[in-house]
Formats: C-alpha cells, structure tokens, sequence
C-alpha cells in the first residue's frame, strides 16, 4: 500500500501494519481508541494515555528525544510522527529505514484528516469516519459567545504564549476567545512581563503542559494584570488533536462558565 501523508510525503507500507510505533501522545491515545492498540510496539514517554497501557507500553524516548536505536531494534512496520513535535533530523533517519507517516496540523480541519489518514493506513477505516463524525458533531453543538480576548501561557522563565499559527489558537477561537497576540507569524513568542500587560487581556489561561502552572502564577499575574480573569487550563483539551477532541467541546463549555462566573 501507498499513501501521501500531511507533509505530501508518499509512504509505502505493508498494509495493515503490525509493529507501530507512535511518536505524538494524541496520535498514540488516537491508535487505541480505534482499536489498534495490541499493535503499538513502542511509544513515547509523555504518551500517557490510555493509563494502562502507558504503564506497561515499550518507550522510546521523548517526542524531542527519541532513542533511535531503540526503535529501530523494534522493527516497527510503520511510525507515526507529527512535523511540530518531533525534530527533522531524527524523522529523515528514522524515514531512510522504515515507513514514516508524519501529519502536520495547524486547526480541527487538518486534525479530522489525520484521523481519517490514520485510520487509513491502520486498517480502522470505518472506525475513523465514525469518530471524526462524531467530533464534528460535538463541536457543532458548542454554542457562540462574545469572544473576550485571551492571552494562552505555555511557559514561564521566560513568558511564552501560543501564537495565531498553532493548533492551539484554532481551539481558542472555538471555545470563544480571540488570541491577544497580534503576530501573525510568531509560532510561541517568547514575552516581557511588559508586552503582556500592553496587551491588555481580558482572560489569561495557564495551560497544565508543558509548563507546570500553580496556583501561585495566577497570583503573580494578577499583580501584572489586575484587570484579567486568569484560570488554569487542561493543556490536553487544547492541544491533543487525537480522539480527545471528542471531550474538548464540554470542556470549552465549563471553561467559559467558569470564566464568566
């Protein structure tokens, strides 16, 4: 069998794959949710979910630092990647030895083809087609509202927000805010306690990952920014674009609640 990926790339690959190894967390939760789990051979570290298999899954390093060696002695018959979260160099060696699907997403639209590719190339077809069906569904019900303007932390030492070319910002404007960074661009500037109080916004939203984010940033923010309504947000409702935007929706919905309360 062969496909294009989300880069364009045209892979070739024994169809159904056996051995997969699953390099993003969404996409590794993705693979069990369709039922391809008994096939994953390896994942990565921060690829927790589903908890059970996590716990007893082969690793295979981070998304960032992949143990190469380690894969490649798994003989994987397909790997499953993503443009953003894992570094060119070791994707080319890993693409030089074995079948190397990669998707790049920026919004819920290229998230529904990487579910329905992924579903392709594993043989769960039908499977993907329901879910995405049903994601489209949620999302659909998820009422408008006024959009007040949010400012989404990722980092602190130094400040760092997801910028308006990032999956993150689609979802930010699904759940109703309109990204407070200006720069269309810029992918996660790096920002000044400055720059943030100049931009004024009205919600600032303390992403649970990669930046552990306690109670006592919003404090320290709320110094900086008395006038924002600032809360900690569940990083994965934001920026896994696996099968668990299948819960985003309600989520987004509590959010809000939460917010204009």
């Amino acid at each position: 069998m062969e496909c294009t990926d989300q880069m364009g790339r045209r892979v070739a690959l024994h169809h159904p794959p056996q051995r997969i190894v699953s390099l993003v967390p969404s996409q590794t939760e993705l693979l069990y949710d369709l039922q391809a789990g008994n096939r994953v051979a390896g994942q990565t570290q921060f690829c927790i979910h589903p908890r059970h298999a996590w716990k007893k899954a082969t690793k295979v390093g981070g998304t960032k630092k992949l143990t190469l060696e380690k894969i490649a002695g798994l003989q994987p018959d397909l790997i499953i990647g993503n443009k953003e979260e894992n570094e060119q160099s070791q994707i080319e060696w890993l693409s030089a030895r074995f079948p190397v699907w990669m998707s790049d997403i920026y919004n819920l639209p290229d998230a529904l083809d990487m579910i329905q590719g992924v579903g392709l190339i594993t043989g769960c077809g039908e499977k993907a087609e329901q879910l995405v069906q049903e994601i489209e569904a949620a999302f659909a019900g998820l009422a408008e509202m006024p959009e007040r303007t949010a400012l989404y932390l990722i980092w602190r030492n130094p400040w760092m927000a997801a910028g308006r070319k990032t999956f993150i910002h689609d979802m930010l404007q699904r759940a109703g805010f309109q990204n407070a960074l200006p720069y269309p661009e810029s992918r996660y500037p790096a920002l000044t306690p400055e720059e943030m109080a100049d931009l004024n916004p009205g919600v600032i939203l303390l992403s649970s990952e990669p930046y552990p984010f306690r109670e006592k940033h919003i404090q320290e923010l709320q110094t900086l920014i008395p006038g924002a309504a600032i809360c900690l947000a569940d990083g994965e409702m934001f920026s896994w674009y696996g099968s668990r935007l299948l819960k985003a929706p309600e989520y987004f919905r509590d959010l809000r609640n939460q917010i204009q309360s």
